[in-house]
């Protein structure tokens, strides 16, 4: 987390316009009725992840188990596949992805489809936007979590983004087959405000009841941190060093809400000491400067760590995405909520296992 926790860097104002609009885009949209789309061009299959694995590559690749996650590979790749047909396939994509019940939280706004296709039918015609390569795809049970490239603009070159998402699926059976239950396309930040202007009566009432929750959230006080800090939709860890890297991510938190000196321990403890770090503006730093941010940060921020939406791990890899309270030091009656997700990278170094790589969202 950064001195700016509560603002993402404006890197062009018409780009951030798309981004705000454009995460989750992957994954369609919903059309009235519950059929499976037979319009030209829109590709759905679940006999091609090998072919679409060549042409959208995942960097680090993590282990699929079982039918469902396969199926959930597949529906990731093909949505990457259907958007970069163009807009009309993407949309007939939506008829296979989502159902009338799907809910996709964009920048922390909470969107039905119905209110999703209204603000990507604002934006969508402007520009240009390319889906690139994953850098991870995690798939444990019904969850995923993707960290990927798109690039977006009005004219070339197109600009190139880093995007984080979370996504849960189901399996409905027969012709329905595997869907989205509910998404999280990155983390609240200056355009949440804009898009919920695109909010039905519904959702603006769902939104302040979780603002609210967030607001006056109680932790529990517990010595058992997997008491203390709560996984809303927690999964099945199938990994030998789950264990292990679960208890590493929770004293993190821990450590977090105890002060700076506890949190700088915990580094000190948990990443290698040539460990890298990404900011929130996709810089990478190395420990020292992160810490050094870190110390700056604490200055004039009180920001504590209150649960997880998610905590997903596959082999050396996790995926978090949690919320946060937060005041400025001196204005303890003003209180802002938000949500960061993470990526960790772990490695076994000198008998222990150590954080190698973070990229934060």
């Amino acid at each position: 987390m950064e001195k700016n926790i509560l603002f993402l860097i404006i890197i062009v104002i018409s780009i951030l316009c798309v981004l705000a609009l454009v995460l989750g885009l992957v994954f369609g949209l919903r059309k009235e009725d519950d059929e499976d789309s037979n319009e030209t061009g829109v590709l759905n299959s679940y006999d091609n992840t090998e072919e679409l694995k060549k042409k959208y590559p995942t960097n680090n690749p993590t282990k699929i188990i079982n039918y469902l996650e396969s199926n959930i590979q597949n529906r990731l790749l093909t949505g990457f596949e259907n958007w970069n047909r163009g807009f009309e396939t993407w949309k007939a994509w939506g008829n296979i992805l989502y159902t009338n019940e799907s809910i996709y939280n964009v920048h922390g706004a909470r969107l039905s489809l119905a209110s999703y296709q209204n603000a990507m039918d604002v934006s969508l015609q402007q520009q240009t936007i390319i889906m690139g390569d994953f850098h991870n795809m995690l798939i444990t049970g019904e969850f995923a979590a993707i960290h990927y490239d798109f690039y977006s603009g009005t004219q070339e070159p197109l600009t190139k983004l880093r995007v984080m998402e979370f996504v849960r699926f189901t399996d409905y059976g027969g012709n329905l087959g595997t869907r989205v239950v509910e998404g999280w396309g990155s983390t609240k930040d200056n355009s949440t405000d804009g898009l919920k202007n695109f909010q039905a009566d519904k959702e603006k009432a769902e939104q302040e009841a979780q603002d609210n929750y967030i607001t006056n959230y109680f932790i529990p006080k517990s010595d058992d941190l997997k008491v203390k800090y709560i996984i809303k939709n927690p999964t099945v860890y199938i990994d030998t060093n789950a264990k292990d890297i679960l208890e590493i991510l929770l004293n993190g938190f821990d450590s977090w809400n105890k002060g700076i000196e506890s949190f700088k321990e915990w580094i000190n403890e948990a990443y290698d000491s040539n460990a890298i770090s990404s900011s929130l503006e996709q810089k990478d730093r190395t420990m020292e400067e992160y810490k050094n941010n870190l110390t700056e940060l604490f200055k004039t921020q009180t920001i504590e760590k209150l649960y997880f939406e998610n905590i997903l791990i596959r082999d050396n890899w996790a995926a978090l995405h949690y919320r946060f309270r937060n005041k400025t030091v001196g204005n303890d009656e003003k209180i802002d909520t938000g949500d960061r997700m993470e990526f960790f990278k772990f490695e076994e170094i000198e008998g222990k296992l150590k954080i190698t790589r973070n990229w934060i969202q």
